[in-house]
C-alpha cells in the first residue's frame, strides 16, 4: 500500500474511488473522485489496485483522473450477469474470490477496474450472493426466495406509507382522496390507522402507521381521532374501549334463537314438588327507575311477635345450563356493563328483561333466603329454599324514600338494615358513604348530571339486605362444605376513620386504603364487611360469578350437580380477564360523558377538596361531580389536604380524559 495507489471504501452506502496520499502506519490521506481529502483507516479500504495515478500532476488532474476511473468501473457493471453467475454456481454453496468470479465474468486480461467492477455490482444486488469484501457466497433457493418476499413486503410499506401520508395531507385540507386511488389501497391505509389509534405499539404495523401520520405532519392521536371520525370509521362519542377489549354489542344467532325458544316455553313452576310456594307473599323488587332487569325481591312478613324476612333471587340456573350456548356466551362476557349511553346485558333480553326478570304478576323461580328475626330484629336463624314467587309490588328508590317514614313493611325493613349495618361496624366493618354520580343521556343527545344520596333509604336498605343475603349464602355453602366464588379481603392497609363516620374527603381517601379483595374456592375473613365468610349471589342475570354461586347453592338444595373446587378455580382464572375489562369500561365511559357535561361548562366555579399535593399540582375533587384533576401550582397560596377551596373550569377535552381548572 503506497502513496500514489487507486483504492475504494464505502462511505454512506457508496462506493468511492480514492488516491492514497499519504501512509502514516495504517492512517491513510486519500483524495477522494469530489475533491475532498480524509483521513481513513487502511482496514476500511475495500479493494486497492496496482493501477497508480502521478501524484506530480496537479490536484485538479487526479481528481478528474479519478472520475474517469468511477466512471469506466461503473459502465462495466453491466456486463456482469449475477442471476446468470448465481444459476451456474448457487448449488456449490462454497465461497468464491474476487479473482476468480472476476475471471468468470471477464475472462479476457481481467484489470483492477474489472475487480472493481465485480465488487461493485455484488455491493449493490445482495439477492444472489452473499458478500464479503473479496469473496461470494451463493444464497440457496430458499434464501434468494425469502429475499425476494421481504424485498416486494418493504416495496409494498412504502408505497402504503408514500400513498397514506399524501391521502392523510389531503383529508387534513378538506381535498378528496386522489381520483386515481384504489378503494382497497384506501380502506388498507384506513384499517392501519384505526388499528394504530385503537392499539398504538401493540397493533401489528404500528411503524407504517406512525410514517404516514409522521409524513402527514399529524403528531397526535387526538387529531387522527378527528380524521377518523371525518372518513365515519368512527362516531364522534365512539366507545373506544369495546373496540379495544374486543367486546360483543351483540350475541350471535344460535344464542338469541336459543333464548327465543326458552322464552316460549310456558312452565308452571307452582307444580314443581321441589319448590315451596311463596307467591302469596306481597314481594317488592326496588331499584333505580330505568331498570328492566329486576334479579331480586324483599318480602315482610309478622309471626306472631316475630318477623320473618325474605331475600329472593330469580334461579337463573332453572333456565341457563352448564354449558349451552347462553352459558357459554354469558362466561365470555363475565358480567353485564352499564354505562350512560348504552347497556351490554350479559344474557340476551329475552331472558335478563323477559323470563329471568321479577315482572309484577308473574310468576318465576327463585332461590330464597328466608330469616327469622326476634321482636327486636336481631337474626334467630335462617334457611335457603328453592321456591316460586310472584312480585306484587315493582318500587323505584324514589318511591321507598317517599314512604320511608309511613310504610310499616318498609320502616321494619329499614330498621334490620340499619341493625344488621351496626353488627358489621362493631366487627370492623369500613364503611364508605359517598354520593353516587349518576349520568344519563336523553333521546336528543342531552346529558343530565345527577347526584344521588346512596345512603337513602332505599337504597341503604337494598344495599344492607343483599349484604346480609350474600353472607348468609356463603355461611350456608360453606356449612355444607361446597365450593363457591368466596371473597375474602385483608385489613386495610390504614383507617382513617370509625364506623360509618368521616368526612367526605376521608370516605374518598379512605379507598386507597383498603386492600384487594381475593377470590378463592373456599371462605375466609372479608375485613371490608366485617364478616367472617362472602359470596355474591343476588345479581345472577348480571354476574357471572353470582350464578356460579347461585348454582352451587341448588346443588345443595339437590337441583343440580355441583362444580368441584377445580372447577371454581378454573372458572375465577377464566373470567378474570373479562372481569378486569368491566369496570374500566364503566368508569371510563362515566368519566367521558361526565367530562362531555362539563365541556358546556367551562368558566363555572365549583367547590372542590385539595386530597394531596404532587410534585407540580395538587390533586383535587370536583365534589360536585366527584371526578379527580390537578390543580397547578402557583404563586401566593399553600393548600394542605381536605382544604376547601373554589377553583374555576378553564378547558375540558373529554376525548383526551382532560379537564383544567384554576384557582378562584
Amino acid at each position: 500500500m503506497e502513496s500514489g495507489s487507486i483504492v475504494e471504501y464505502i462511505d454512506r452506502q457508496k462506493i468511492m474511488c480514492a488516491v492514497i496520499l499519504e501512509v502514516k502506519n495504517t492512517r491513510l490521506r486519500l483524495l477522494t473522485e469530489n475533491n475532498r481529502e480524509i483521513k481513513l483507516s487502511a482496514g476500511r479500504l475495500l479493494h486497492e489496485d496496482k493501477a497508480r495515478i502521478d501524484l506530480t500532476m496537479g490536484r485538479d488532474n487526479m481528481v478528474s483522473t479519478l472520475k474517469g476511473v468511477a466512471n469506466k468501473r461503473k459502465a462495466l457493471i453491466h456486463q456482469v450477469d449475477i442471476k446468470d453467475l448465481w444459476e451456474v454456481l448457487n448449488t456449490e454453496q462454497v465461497w468464491i474470490d474476487l479473482e476468480t468470479m472476476t475471471e468468470f465474468c471477464f475472462p479476457d486480461s481481467p484489470s483492477g477496474d474489472h475487480q472493481s467492477a465485480i465488487i461493485r455490482a455484488f455491493f449493490d444486488d445482495r439477492l444472489y450472493f452473499k458478500f464479503n469484501l473479496d469473496k461470494f457466497f451463493p444464497n440457496s433457493a430458499e434464501k434468494v426466495a425469502r429475499i425476494v418476499a421481504q424485498r416486494q413486503e418493504t416495496e409494498r410499506k412504502n408505497r402504503i406509507i408514500e400513498f397514506g401520508g399524501d391521502l392523510l395531507k389531503r383529508l387534513l385540507n378538506g381535498l378528496p382522496p386522489p381520483v386515481d386511488a384504489k378503494d382497497e389501497d384506501t380502506e388498507e391505509v384506513i384499517n392501519l390507522l384505526k388499528a394504530y389509534y385503537l392499539f398504538e405499539k401493540d397493533s401489528k404495523d404500528h411503524a407504517l402507521a406512525r410514517a404516514m401520520i409522521s409524513k402527514a405532519g399529524l403528531d397526535s392521536t387526538s387529531g387522527l381521532f378527528s380524521l377518523l371520525v371525518k372518513l365515519d370509521v368512527f362516531d364522534e362519542n365512539e366507545n373506544i374501549d369495546l373496540l379495544r377489549f374486543e367486546i360483543a354489542t351483540e350475541f350471535p344467532n344460535e344464542v338469541i334463537k336459543t333464548a327465543s325458544n326458552l322464552a316460549l316455553c310456558i312452565e308452571d313452576f307452582s307444580r314443581d314438588e321441589m319448590r315451596t310456594d311463596l307467591t302469596a307473599l306481597p314481594l317488592m323488587t326496588i331499584d333505580g327507575q330505568s331498570t328492566l332487569d329486576f334479579d331480586d325481591a324483599l318480602s315482610i312478613e309478622k309471626v306472631g311477635d316475630q318477623y320473618r324476612l325474605g331475600i329472593h333471587i330469580v334461579d337463573v340456573g332453572h333456565f341457563v345450563r352448564k354449558g349451552d350456548a347462553i352459558d357459554q356466551e354469558a362466561l365470555s362476557r363475565g358480567s353485564s356493563i352499564y354505562m350512560p349511553d348504552q347497556k351490554i346485558s350479559m344474557l340476551p333480553a329475552e331472558l335478563s328483561e323477559g323470563l329471568c326478570s321479577l315482572k309484577a304478576g308473574a310468576l318465576r323461580p327463585a332461590i330464597s333466603t328466608m330469616v327469622n328475626l326476634s321482636h327486636s330484629l336481631e337474626i334467630t336463624g335462617y334457611e335457603i329454599i328453592p321456591s316460586v314467587i310472584n312480585v306484587k309490588h315493582q318500587l323505584t328508590y324514589y318511591d321507598v324514600n317517599l314512604v320511608a317514614d309511613q310504610n310499616q313493611d318498609v320502616m321494619v325493613l329499614r330498621e334490620i338494615a340499619r341493625k344488621f349495618r351496626t353488627r358489621r361496624l362493631d366487627a370492623g366493618a369500613v364503611q364508605i358513604s359517598l354520593p353516587e354520580i349518576n349520568v344519563w343521556l336523553g333521546e336528543d343527545g342531552t346529558i343530565t348530571v345527577n347526584k344521588i344520596n346512596r345512603e337513602s333509604p332505599g337504597r341503604m336498605l337494598v344495599a344492607e339486605l343483599m349484604i346480609l343475603a350474600n353472607w348468609l349464602s356463603a355461611k350456608y355453602l360453606a356449612e355444607n362444605d361446597m365450593p363457591a366464588v368466596f371473597r375474602t379481603q385483608p385489613q386495610p392497609r390504614e383507617r382513617l376513620y370509625k364506623g360509618d363516620g368521616g368526612t367526605l374527603y376521608q370516605n374518598w381517601m379512605q379507598r386507597r386504603f383498603l386492600s384487594r379483595f381475593v377470590l378463592s374456592h373456599h371462605a375466609d375473613q372479608h375485613s371490608g364487611l366485617g364478616l367472617d365468610a362472602y359470596v355474591t349471589a343476588t345479581s345472577p342475570i348480571r354476574k357471572y360469578f353470582d350464578l356460579i354461586t347461585q348454582r352451587q347453592l341448588r346443588a345443595t338444595l339437590g337441583l343440580e350437580q355441583p362444580y368441584t373446587s377445580e372447577e371454581i378455580d378454573r372458572l375465577i382464572q377464566l373470567l378474570e380477564v373479562p372481569m378486569s375489562h368491566v369496570p374500566r369500561i364503566q368508569q371510563g365511559r362515566h368519566r367521558y360523558w361526565l367530562l362531555k357535561y362539563l365541556e358546556q361548562h367551562t368558566g363555572d366555579k365549583e367547590e372542590a377538596i385539595v386530597l394531596k399535593k404532587q410534585r407540580n399540582h395538587y390533586q383535587i375533587l370536583l365534589s360536585n361531580y366527584m371526578i379527580e384533576c390537578d390543580l397547578p401550582i402557583s404563586g401566593g397560596f399553600v393548600l394542605k389536604p381536605e382544604d376547601l377551596i373554589q377553583v374555576t373550569i378553564q378547558n375540558v377535552r373529554a376525548r383526551e380524559e382532560q379537564i383544567v381548572v384554576y384557582i378562584g
